[in-house]
Order: C-alpha cells, then sequence, then structure tokens
C-alpha cells in the first residue's frame, strides 16, 4: 500500500515532503506587544518541522497594527518584523519542511484597546465594541497592507502564503451576509461580498508568484448565512484568479454552538473540492494516522491540517508513520528513540 500521507505534494514551484500540514494557531507570544517574532516563536515553529511535518503555516499575522486579534500577535506591517520571520523560517528549513504564513486582518474581532474597523458597524458580540465601518479609503488601505505584508512574506523566505478568511475575521466579514451590511459595491449580492477579497488576491499576485491559500468557513451555523453553494461559488472564483487550495474550516462568523466530532469539517472541503474542481486541506479533529489517510485515499482533500495534535505532540507525523506502519526517518539525533 502506497501511504498517500507520507507522498510528496507539488504546488506551483514548491514541493512537500509529506501531505502533513500544521495549521496556524494563535500563540499570543509577541510578549512586548509590538508584532515581533520572539524566542518562543522560534522553538515552537522549529521542533514541529524537526518532527517532520511537511509545510508550517505560522499563525495569524497582521497585515495591519489594527487587524490583529490580540496585542500579542505577530505583525507584518513594517518591514522591521521581516528578519524575526526569517528566522523562524531558517529553522524551519532547516529540517526540510516548508513554511508558511498566514496574513490576516481581524476586523470587528480584533480584541484591542484602539479602533477596530469592519465592513459594517455591528459588534461581534455584547461583550465587544462596535466597529468602526470602513469608508472605501480604509478598504484600499487594507488592500495594500495585504500586498504589502506578501512582499515582505517573500523577502523573509516563506515558501507559501495564506490569506485567512475564515473564523469570522476581516475577509470572512466581506464574504457573509451574517456579517456585510453595506449598499455599495462591497456589499449586498455575493458577487459584491467577494469583491474585498478577490481584490485582496489580486494585490497579493502583484508581489507573490508562488503557491497561494485561503483559508474560508466551510460552514456558518446560521439559517441566513452563506450556503455551500456560495462557498463553491466563493472557490470558482479564487481558483480563476489563481488560487491554489482551499483550506476549510468553518465556524467564527457570528456567536453559535457548535458540536464538534471527529472529522466534521473534512466534509465541506470534499465538497468544495468537487464543487469547484480546486484542490482542498481539511482541518478539524483529525487525531489518527488511519484517519488521516482516510481522507487521502478517498479524495475528500489532498492535504491535512493539524492543529491541537501538533500541540500535544510535535511528533505526531512519527506516530501516525507508526500507526500506519511507514519507515519514517527522522532527526538523525533521534534515531536512537525511534
Amino acid at each position: 500500500m502506497k501511504h498517500k500521507l507520507f507522498q510528496p505534494y507539488t504546488v506551483r514551484n514548491v514541493t512537500l515532503k509529506n501531505r502533513i500540514v500544521m495549521s496556524p494557531m494563535c500563540m499570543y507570544s509577541s510578549d512586548n506587544q509590538d508584532g515581533y517574532a520572539q524566542p518562543f516563536h522560534l522553538t515552537h515553529y522549529e521542533s514541529r518541522a524537526a518532527g517532520q511535518v511537511g509545510l508550517i503555516i505560522t499563525e495569524a499575522t497582521a497585515v495591519l497594527p489594527e487587524g490583529r486579534i490580540s496585542h500579542e500577535d505577530l505583525g507584518i506591517w513594517s518591514d522591521e518584523h521581516i528578519e524575526g520571520l526569517q528566522k523562524i523560517n531558517e529553522g524551519i528549513h532547516r529540517h526540510g519542511a516548508k513554511a508558511g504564513i498566514q496574513l490576516a486582518h481581524a476586523g470587528r474581532k480584533a480584541n484591542l484597546r484602539d479602533e477596530t474597523f469592519a465592513p459594517s458597524a455591528e459588534a461581534f458580540s455584547a461583550s465587544m465594541k462596535v466597529p468602526t465601518e470602513m469608508t472605501k479609503e480604509d478598504i484600499h488601505r487594507t488592500v495594500e497592507a495585504f500586498r504589502e505584508g506578501a512582499g515582505r512574506s517573500k523577502k523573509a523566505g516563506f515558501d507559501v502564503i495564506e490569506l485567512h478568511g475564515a473564523h469570522g475575521y476581516l475577509i470572512n466579514q466581506f464574504l457573509s451576509p451574517l456579517t456585510n451590511k453595506r449598499e455599495d459595491e462591497y456589499g449586498g449580492t455575493r458577487e459584491n461580498r467577494y469583491r474585498f477579497l478577490s481584490e485582496a488576491i489580486e494585490a497579493v499576485k502583484q508581489e507573490w508568484d508562488g503557491p497561494l491559500f485561503v483559508r474560508i468557513s466551510g460552514e456558518e451555523y446560521h439559517e441566513d448565512g452563506n450556503t455551500m453553494d456560495d462557498f463553491i461559488y466563493f472557490a470558482r472564483e479564487m481558483k480563476s484568479q489563481g488560487v491554489d487550495l482551499i483550506d476549510v474550516s468553518s465556524g467564527g462568523v457570528v456567536p453559535a454552538a457548535i458540536d464538534p466530532y471527529p472529522g466534521y469539517q473534512v466534509t465541506y472541503a470534499e465538497q468544495i473540492k468537487q464543487g469547484a474542481g480546486i484542490d482542498t486541506g481539511a482541518v478539524g479533529l483529525i487525531t489518527s494516522g488511519n484517519q488521516a489517510e482516510e481522507i487521502l485515499q478517498n479524495e475528500r482533500a489532498d492535504l491535512v491540517f493539524l492543529a491541537r495534535a501538533l500541540l500535544r505532540n510535535p511528533y505526531w507525523p512519527k506516530e501516525a508513520a507508526d500507526e500506519l506502519g511507514y519507515p519514517l526517518e527522522g532527526p538523525r539525533q533521534y534515531t536512537r528513540a525511534w
């Protein structure tokens, strides 16, 4: 049996050594609240590379200061952030892994002291502040920030860029009728709601010709939210713009009760893959090698994104390989343990 989990995956000019991806997860560890990488980040990401993860995507990295989810998030709004991100990538690349960055803007879900911005002046919840509705000048400035973030990502040595269009953050807020109440060309129809993401993609492409992923929420858990038909439409549009893969998560757009179970989001990746004819990544309570292999062998997705499983065990790929009977080679320094 050919273990698909450990087969290479090539996208544009980049080949991942296997199909295991570390999903972006906020670490809230930029302790000086300036967006700079700290020693923790270097150790955190390199340890998963040593564990033989194929692609490591760093946490949501803000393209503007007001776009941070928290004051302790990483940033890429300044050229001065490049050096720290380069050091992260050097550690990742030392072990044959590829490095990705998730460019993000939190919109109304920014939990900051300062003013927050969103497509519409509606708070996420009663405990969060009402954001300022973005003017067209604000929109254009933010799109330009994504372009600049892409340019800095290239200088920092990343192999993949992912745009964060999920979990109720800014791009997701533009896409969803639950959060986008605008009456101009950025709101109303799904074609208009897609406009901000479309412009961000085109702006990024001015600086970036490598693999481009987009994370979306494939279920909004609200009867008035986007449907799978809408998500397939968005995915087809992204494919036409040159996006290579859709990373499919769910939720976060509005407060909702979610009942997770093993692989509960995989079906969304599968439907988008089939409906839009684009590669997808599956994420969400994927915890074992057999589970990951089933997803790939049945062509439900092309990559498997792991989150909490890799927090618990940086060497999850070895655990999965043992489960599948695959002879995974690890760092030579650890050979006596393996």
